[in-house]
């Protein structure tokens, strides 16, 4: 079943349960302080939004595909015209698999420890013998950015910017570091699953955790809002931009709702023959670690294609204000 298949199949009425509102407001957004994507530091301002409590579910994708019948990205093989030089023999259907290496020549080669991996789905998240019995509360995973879409659209909501998404996940914090205060781990107790160790070899798992976490196994933010940082990357609906707009030159000017940058400016230019758009991704997840991708921050961005799932990225939804119901 297609989006638009669930676009017309969907007679939802819009359902807040399970949501949490938050009041609109201004605050700064991005950073200064860390990767150069996250600056400028910004003054913008956002409407008031109801948000999911925690990212979407094993359970609750399982309601959306038995109602629906949908098959995510990663469950079918992909079209030879999209990947131009790929050989024929590799394009099957699959999704990018952490297998942590014995050891590591270069931390910047991702591919040391990223398996794309033939079989890994939403109900295989780490290939086709594993499945996700007794995970109904974890978030799910291998999801792509049309999959959450559907989703979403199926629910009766959207995906949230980028701002809406980092204006909750501060929880009313505007300006610190973490979305639970300046420390990470204040007076040692552990507020998010993330990575402990050296990383990618060594997860000491100090947080109970070596892979994903339930969605409420940590406690929530100002706002209840659970997961917000660590556990799993979360798709917005925002186009990727390798950094945010300068403060507006005057304080009457500052954005409202800002969205991100076009859909052209978000292609890869690392990768100029394949033109595969990319979305922001916000909060990073238990892969973060201190020796690598602190970006386990409200602050932090990343940029994901949007035909590309892995074992670390799930989603949240939101339903604004003109349309709460």
């Amino acid at each position: 079943m297609s989006l638009q298949d669930v676009i017309n199949w969907n007679d939802h009425k819009h359902d807040a349960s399970g949501m949490v509102f938050v009041p609109g407001g201004g605050f700064a957004m991005g950073s200064n302080s860390h990767y150069p994507e996250e600056a400028p530091a910004h003054g913008v301002s956002v409407d008031s939004f109801c948000i999911d409590r925690t990212p979407v579910t094993n359970r609750q994708f399982k309601e959306f595909v038995r109602a629906t019948g949908y098959v995510t990205f990663a469950e079918v093989p992909p079209d030879p015209k999209d990947y131009p030089g790929a050989l024929k023999h590799m394009l099957y259907a699959g999704s990018l698999v952490f297998t942590p290496p014995s050891r590591v020549a270069e931390l910047r080669d991702w591919s040391q420890w990223w398996q794309f991996t033939k079989g890994a789905a939403w109900r295989h998240p780490y290939g086709p013998k594993s499945n996700i019995k007794g995970l109904d509360d974890h978030p799910v995973v291998h999801i792509a950015y049309r999959d959450a879409e559907a989703y979403a659209h199926w629910a009766g909501k959207e995906l949230p910017t980028e701002a809406e998404w980092e204006f909750a996940a501060r929880g009313g914090l505007d300006g610190a570091e973490f979305a639970w205060g300046d420390e990470l781990s204040p007076g040692g107790k552990h507020m998010a699953n993330i990575w402990q160790g050296e990383f990618p070899r060594e997860n000491r798992c100090e947080d109970g955790f070596a892979r994903t976490s339930p969605v409420t196994a940590f406690p929530p933010n100002g706002y209840g809002l659970h997961d917000m940082i660590g556990n799993v990357w979360e798709w917005t609906c925002d186009w990727w931009s390798a950094k945010h707009e300068a403060d507006a030159a005057k304080p009457c000017c500052i954005p409202v709702n800002p969205r991100g940058g076009s859909e052209t400016d978000s292609y890869d230019s690392c990768q100029p023959k394949i033109r595969i758009p990319r979305k922001v991704l916000k909060g990073g997840s238990h892969l973060c670690a201190p020796n690598y991708c602190r970006r386990y921050r409200p602050a932090a961005r990343h940029a994901e294609p949007v035909d590309t799932s892995t074992s670390h990225v799930g989603f949240r939804c939101v339903i604004r204000e003109g349309r709460m119901s």
